[in-house]
Order: C-alpha cells, then sequence, then structure tokens
C-alpha cells in the first residue's frame, strides 16, 4: 500500500506538482531486516553492559602484577579464576564404573554449595512469600483486618532478620531449620507491604464498574482486584526473593555447614582470599540468574498489562 507526496516538478514551472509514491512505515523492510536489527540493538547493550566491568578486570589485573596491591589483600583476577575453577572441578578422578559422568560432572564443592543455597532461598521464600501474599491480600481488601494487624507488623517490619540469629538458634538449633525461619522473615515483609500497597491502589472507578454490572465479592476480587494488583504484588516477589538471598548468606555463615556464606567464612580462617572472591562472584551470578528469571516471570505474566498480548 502507497502513499503519495507532491514534489515540485522543475521542468514544468508553475505547471504544477508530480505525484511521487512513498512507502507507509514499515514497508519496503523484510523480516529478517528488523531481526537483524534487533540483533545488532542487542549486541549493543551487550557490549556496553561488558565494557566497565572488562576496564575494572584489566586494571584490578594491572595493579596485582605490579604490585600495587598485596596479592594476600586482593589478589589478581587471573588467580581468582583458577581459584574458581578449582572450587568448581570434581575433588576425584573419574570412574565409569563407580558414577555416570555428569554425577561425578557436578560432583565439586561448588555445584554442591550453589545447590543447598538455591534451595534454602526457594524453600525459605515459599515459606514466607505464600502466608504474606494471603495476608497482604486481606489486609488490602477489609479495613477491618488491616487495623488488626498493622501496628504489630509495622512493630516487627523493622527488625532485620540477622537480629534473629540468636532466637533462631535457640529455638531450631543449627542446621536448615534456623536457616528456613532467617530467610522466610526476609521474604515475608517486602511481600506483604506491596502485596497491601497493590490492593490499596486498585482504581475504584474498575471496582465501581464491576458492581454495576453485578460482579459479586469473589468474581470481584478474582477478575478485577487480583489482576490490577499483580504489578504491585510480582514487584514484591521479586524483591522478596532478593532479600531471601541476602539472608541465606548470612544464615549459612552461621547456624550451617553447606553453602556458599558457609565456604567463604571457611576461606576466610584459612586466609584463602582468592576463594573468598571466587566465593562472593558465585553469589553474584547466582544472584543475578534468579532475578533474571523472576524478571523473565513478570513480564510473562504481565505481558497484557504492556500491551505485548
Amino acid at each position: 500500500m502507497l502513499a503519495c507526496c507532491t514534489l515540485p516538478n522543475p521542468s514544468h514551472r508553475g505547471r504544477g506538482y508530480d505525484v511521487l509514491p512513498l512507502p507507509f512505515e514499515g514497508e519496503g523492510w523484510g523480516e529478517g531486516d528488523f531481526q537483524m536489527k534487533d540483533r545488532l540493538a542487542m549486541f549493543k547493550r551487550l557490549l556496553y553492559a561488558l565494557l566497565l566491568p572488562a576496564i575494572l578486570l584489566v586494571l584490578w589485573e594491572s595493579l596485582s602484577r605490579q604490585g600495587v596491591i598485596s596479592p594476600q589483600i586482593l589478589p589478581a583476577p587471573s588467580r581468582v579464576f583458577l581459584r574458581w575453577i578449582d572450587y568448581a572441578r570434581p575433588q576425584e578422578p573419574y570412574d565409569a564404573g563407580k558414577t555416570h559422568f555428569v554425577t561425578w560432572l557436578f560432583s565439586g564443592e561448588l555445584p554442591h554449595d550453589t545447590l543447598a543455597s538455591s534451595m534454602r532461598v526457594l524453600g525459605g521464600f515459599a515459606i514466607g512469600a505464600l502466608p504474606a501474599l494471603a495476608l497482604g491480600l486481606l489486609m488490602g481488601a477489609s479495613a477491618f483486618i488491616y487495623n488488626l494487624f498493622n501496628p504489630l507488623i509495622q512493630i516487627l517490619r523493622p527488625i532485620p532478620p540477622i537480629a534473629y540469629i540468636p532466637l533462631a538458634i535457640l529455638w531450631f538449633g543449627l542446621g536448615n531449620p534456623p536457616a528456613f525461619f532467617l530467610i522466610s522473615l526476609g521474604a515475608f515483609f517486602p511481600v506483604l507491604m506491596n502485596t497491601i500497597s497493590g490492593v490499596r491502589h486498585v482504581d475504584r472507578l474498575l471496582i465501581r464498574a464491576a458492581r454495576n454490572l453485578g460482579a459479586n465479592g469473589p468474581t470481584l476480587f478474582l477478575r478485577i482486584i487480583l489482576p490490577a494488583a499483580m504489578p504491585y504484588i510480582l514487584t514484591g516477589l521479586r524483591v522478596g526473593i532478593g532479600v531471601a538471598f541476602i539472608v541465606v548468606i548470612v544464615a549459612e555463615m552461621i547456624a550451617v555447614n553447606s553453602g556458599l556464606g558457609y565456604r567463604i567464612l571457611e576461606a576466610r580462617e584459612f586466609l584463602w582470599s582468592d576463594k573468598i572472591i571466587a566465593g562472593m562472584i558465585s553469589i553474584g551470578l547466582l544472584g543475578l540468574a534468579i532475578d533474571t528469571a523472576m524478571s523473565r516471570i513478570n513480564q510473562y505474566l504481565l505481558r497484557w498489562h504492556s500491551g505485548q498480548d
């Protein structure tokens, strides 16, 4: 389909204009052109994201090799990388008669610690987020329940989960139970407060319109209030799992004998600064993976909200 524009014709002065067809926006562009443009944009974003870390790594390596920074305090990135490889690789040679290759490949300390920390994060997050979600929906929808619970919530909310460590050990001893308790506390309040805020910020015009159309209580809640509050709820879940990931590292340094936090504390006792940094990098990569997964879930569930559906 073509649009037209008029341009003066210099060979017919004073006799009018020539009509030239112009393509509409997008006409003449194939699907491959748009895909190439998207790939270039993605490559540019990736390049920008890696530029600053690459500069810092080069500067760090050069300062360490020149002796400006003591290797005992801050070892070179190359040394940290070698320690990270040693941390991740299996500690025993492969024996096909004893174990499967994949099992042997992931038998190193790093895979075991990563799996242990991930399971604690997900378990503690579920324990804290589910009741927080239910209570937040009730407090947001009912003024009576809100007034009943809000004073206690506002007293407990400023207390950091780390302050519960002595009580957690006293109540649950050592091992996973105190870790799950601390992680659930860290996830509980972000999910709760965002859920309350989401429900209380639902447009009242939508509620009145639904009631005028005959929507009853359950239908109103499931079809109007819950979808409208979903952006707030998912934001709370994303923040909550981030806090849970922070708390699990602290809990592993105190109450358990496995996980990334425990391994960092163990390295500190032997003054293995390269292993400490390798563990910190592993924590950062795992946190990035969890946050990216939560972001993709949010985008999928809210595709109607952003007009992608």
